[in-house]
């Protein structure tokens, strides 16, 4: 397997080449973005993929995104994260009403609803859940809802793991779960991050698939963290 080193240069590289408004003239706009002023609390809420089930803790992709927001020149401040293996997105309300939090952050990320699909259950029964999850998130945040970042769910039909099942079948149940998860963020205010359709084209690969044969590398984890840094960084800069 190769190694993947992102030096913070390399990171503004990645960034800024899909970063219109930083321009070519300025790819490491440092300067603009240590203007937030407030050191950055992050909570991410969600499952095995936000806490990235067989790999490292520093390689899931909260923390990677953690420490490009540093590298990028924002005060970081904590980072916490309600997430467990096999949660559900009942297991996760409950987790999040019983967990000690900070009164707001500046970032919170949203990924849930794998299991729920996984168990056989209906996107429109999965729907009451995802929504009172939103609606934490945005409270979280001091009801700022831009500073909420909704996850799509990958499609675990790609991977080993799927083997004999339906693959077809997966996928359209993840499409209708990512369909509820979009439409009640952007209803809401909230971003939508998609990271379902690229996983689909690289999630399989030995490169990008952890040990398990089921969850992602470091590697696909830091694809995921690059484009959600991209996000925050634009609302933050943006005053969102």
């Amino acid at each position: 397997m190769r190694i993947f080193i992102l030096t913070p240069f390399c990171l503004w590289l990645l960034i800024s080449c899909t970063k219109p408004n930083w321009g070519a003239s300025n790819p490491a706009p440092t300067n603009r973005v240590t203007s937030f002023k407030d050191s950055v609390h992050y909570l991410a809420l969600g499952d095995s993929y936000t806490i990235g089930a067989s790999v490292e803790r520093d390689d899931n992709f909260p923390n990677q995104t953690f420490q490009l927001l540093k590298s990028a020149g924002f005060k970081t401040g904590t980072i916490q994260i309600i997430a467990k293996n096999g949660w559900t997105a009942e297991d996760l309300i409950t987790a999040v009403a019983t967990t000690h939090k900070r009164n707001s952050y500046q970032v919170v990320t949203l990924l849930i609803g794998v299991n729920n699909q996984y168990q056989g259950r209906p996107s429109k029964e999965f729907e009451p859940s995802f929504l009172s999850l939103l609606t934490s998130a945005i409270a979280l945040t001091g009801n700022r809802p831009k500073r909420v970042f909704v996850i799509s769910i990958p499609d675990w039909g790609i991977t080993p793991f799927a083997s004999g099942r339906d693959r077809r079948e997966i996928a359209n149940e993840i499409d209708a779960y990512n369909l509820v998860c979009e439409k009640n963020a952007k209803a809401q205010g909230a971003n939508f991050i998609n990271i379902t359709d690229a996983y689909r084209l690289d999630g399989s690969k030995p490169d990008y698939l952890s040990g398990d044969g089921l969850h992602p590398s470091k590697l696909e984890y830091t694809k995921w963290a690059i484009k959600l840094t991209q996000q925050i960084v634009n609302v933050l800069e943006s005053g969102g």
